[in-house]
C-alpha cells in the first residue's frame, strides 16, 4: 500500500524531529563540547559570587546573600543566550562540508533542517541549565516561590535561549566558516547582556544606558525571572516602564517577536545560499 502523502505542517513536524534527533545524536558523541559549554557558566557563578558578591550594592544591601539570589536569572539568561553561538558554529560547519545542500536535495520540508538544529540546541541548554541550577544551589542561591513559578521561570529563560539560536541560525548561514559564527555569535551577545539589569541593577546606570538596558528584551527576562523565583530584594519597586512593570509579558512577546522575525530571516537566507 502506498504511503498517504502529508501536508504541510505535518511533514515539516515530521522533517524537523528527525534532523533534531540527527543533531542530537550527534552532540552525544562529542562529549566535550557539552563539558565545555557547563565550564563557562559555572565559572560566572563562582567569580561573580565570590569576587563581586560583597561589593555590588543591590537596593542598599551589599550582602553576598543578596547579590547571589540577584545575580543567578543574569546568569541563567546569559548562559541560554550565549549558546546562539554554538548553534550558529554548527549551522556553518553543516554549510561548509556541504551538508545543507545534501538536506536541500531531499523532499524535505525548507525550514526543516533550521528547525531541528534549533530544537537541538534548545534540549542542550535544557541540560546545561538544569546543572547550573543545582551548582547554584550549592553556592547558596535559593527561591522563594512556589514550584509551578520556579517552573514557569526557566520556561521563559528557555524560550528566550530558543528565540536567540534563530539569530544564530541566521549568523551561521551568512558566514563563510564555523570560527567566523562563533565570533559573529559572540561579539553582539556581551553589550547585549552587559547592558542590562543582569549583573547590576540598571538604576545604578547612567540615563541613556540605563534606558536601554530598560527595554532590553533580555533585561525583561531577567526580570521576570527574579519575580518567578522570588528574587527580587525586598521592598523592590521596578522601574516605571513598561517592560519592568510587565516583565513577564514583555519577556514572552519579545521571544515570539524574535522567533518569528529571524526564523523568516532564517529560511529565506537557507533557501537563497543554498540555491
Amino acid at each position: 500500500m502506498a504511503p498517504r502523502p502529508r501536508g504541510g505542517l505535518v511533514q515539516g513536524v515530521g522533517d524537523s524531529l528527525v534532523i533534531a534527533k540527527r543533531n542530537l545524536i550527534r552532540m552525544s558523541r562529542i562529549r566535550e563540547v557539552v563539558i565545555l559549554a557547563l565550564i563557562q557558566p559555572v565559572m560566572f557563578v563562582v567569580l561573580f559570587s565570590y569576587v563581586f558578591g560583597g561589593s555590588i550594592s543591590v537596593d542598599g544591601s551589599t550582602s553576598p546573600q543578596a547579590y547571589r539570589e540577584f545575580l543567578m536569572a543574569g546568569i541563567f539568561a546569559q548562559t541560554v543566550t550565549f549558546a546562539t553561538a554554538g548553534a550558529g558554529a554548527g549551522i556553518a560547519e553543516d554549510m561548509h562540508k556541504g551538508l545543507i545542500d545534501r538536506f536541500r536535495s531531499l523532499p524535505m520540508a525548507r525550514g526543516a533542517v533550521l528547525t531541528g538544529r534549533t530544537l537541538a540546541d534548545l534540549v542542550q541548554t535544557t541540560l546545561t541549565l538544569m546543572v547550573l541550577a543545582v551548582v547554584a544551589l550549592v553556592v547558596g542561591w535559593r527561591t522563594h516561590t512556589n514550584a509551578l513559578d520556579v517552573l514557569a521561570g526557566f520556561v521563559l529563560l528557555l524560550l528566550l535561549g530558543y528565540a536567540f539560536s534563530w539569530i544564530g541560525a541566521l549568523i551561521g548561514l551568512s558566514v563563510r566558516t564555523p570560527e567566523a559564527a562563533t565570533s559573529g555569535g559572540l561579539i553582539w551577545l556581551f553589550p547585549l547582556t552587559f547592558v542590562s539589569n543582569a549583573f547590576v541593577p540598571a538604576e545604578n546606570m547612567p540615563p541613556v544606558l540605563r534606558t536601554i538596558a530598560e527595554w532590553n528584551p533580555f533585561s525583561a527576562t531577567v526580570q521576570a525571572a527574579r519575580e518567578l523565583f522570588g528574587n527580587l530584594p525586598p521592598g523592590y519597586e521596578a522601574p516605571d516602564v513598561w517592560p519592568m512593570q510587565n516583565a513577564v509579558l514583555a519577556s514572552v512577546l519579545w521571544s515570539l517577536l524574535i522567533v518569528a522575525a529571524f526564523r523568516t530571516l532564517s529560511v529565506r537566507r537557507y533557501r537563497s545560499a543554498t540555491t
